[in-house]
């Protein structure tokens, strides 16, 4: 019979943990970074600000000072460390600051938050789509791996991935748009109509997704080669495997051998690889929402970066780094709940 371990030995060696808790220490590490590189920063946010108050609204240059700092949540004449335990403070409260351009005296988390739900559903929409639609044309290129429609399929494939987003964008608008006229030229601008009351009703959720086609087309186009080159190749892989030999021998229909051998071993990459797409799509997003004015938090970035809003600038730039940190963790999870040799490595048993 063997010996309990001690339940802080179980809890250290848990994998789920480990990733819980080396996730936090690296947001820990970016927000200390971010609030150390903005007072790095040349030309101080707080100067910069000074000048632009004094400018516009006509005060003096201490009321401007005064007015900046409370703003940025930053002073400048207390000692460093004391500045980083008000930030840090502010922060776990979710005081991001308020905006002092794009929306003066309002709250920078509720700005973020509003935008924030566009972007995660015209990203994460597009995403799920182009994955799915990747993985399977992918496994079907393997499994007729040397055929025409391998070849045609790869070649497809190949091909889109290397047009980037902001060509398909202009592509998608003049031939939906303007040759042949599928999609309203005032459709594919802003997130939804004017005078359309938010709300779970069929005129809301038509008109969202009637403002979301083109610019979801882009997303999906911008990422399918990718998704299909990746499963293709992870799928070709796992037939090779002897376990797979060994089904066939058994007799085992192809579609159950696909599904249930093939599949999920080949998607095991692919599915951590889309929990940190989504991270990352969240902060790339800022071009395509420019074009087609979107009302997601890339289209807020540009906007803050073009007016100098530096409370807005800092909080998207925090939620964008959380975000990515987070998908991370979710594909660290996602990878040991598929494959639970991983989570023996990490020490759970």
């Amino acid at each position: 019979m063997s010996k309990e371990k001690p339940l802080s030995e179980r809890i250290l060696k848990n994998y789920a943990l480990q990733t819980i808790i080396k996730k936090l220490f690296i947001i820990w590490v970016v927000v200390t970074l971010s609030f150390l590189i903005v007072r790095a920063l040349p030309g101080n946010p707080v100067e910069i600000m000074v000048i632009n108050l004094m400018d516009t609204q006509g005060i003096s240059e201490d009321e401007a000072r005064t007015r900046a700092a409370s703003l940025l949540r930053l002073d400048l004449d207390a000692p460093l460390h004391e500045q980083y335990l008000d930030f840090m403070a502010n922060l776990l409260k979710g005081d991001l600051g308020e905006s002092y351009v794009l929306a003066r005296g309002k709250s920078v988390t509720e700005i973020v938050f509003q935008r924030l739900p566009w972007t995660l559903f015209s990203v994460g929409t597009s995403l799920l789509l182009s994955f799915a639609i990747g993985m399977f044309l992918g496994m079907l290129a393997a499994y007729r791996r040397g055929s025409l429609l391998d070849q045609v399929l790869t070649n497809l494939s190949a091909m889109i991935g290397a047009v980037p987003n902001t060509l398909w964008a202009i592509i998608l608008v003049l031939l939906l748009g303007v040759v042949w006229k599928v999609v309203p030229l005032n459709m594919m601008r802003g997130s939804v109509s004017p005078g359309i009351k938010p709300g779970f009703t069929l005129e809301f959720i038509g008109d969202v997704l009637r403002h979301w086609v083109v610019p979801g087309m882009v997303y999906v186009l911008t990422t399918l080669g990718g998704w299909m080159l990746a499963m293709r190749s992870s799928t070709v892989s796992v037939l090779g495997d002897d376990y797979v030999t060994v089904a066939r021998a058994r007799g085992l229909p192809d579609l159950r051998i696909i599904t249930a051998y093939v599949g999920r071993n080949a998607s095991l990459p692919l599915v951590t690889a889309l929990a940190i797409s989504i991270g990352f799509l969240l902060g790339g997003s800022t071009v395509i929402e420019f074009i087609f004015v979107y009302q997601g938090v890339g289209l807020l970035m540009s906007q803050a970066i073009t007016k100098r809003d530096y409370p807005v600038m800092q909080g998207i730039l925090l939620v964008t780094t959380i975000t990515v940190i987070i998908s991370t963790a979710i594909a660290d999870l996602l990878y040991g709940w598929l494959d639970p040799r991983i989570r023996i490595q990490g020490g759970e048993e």
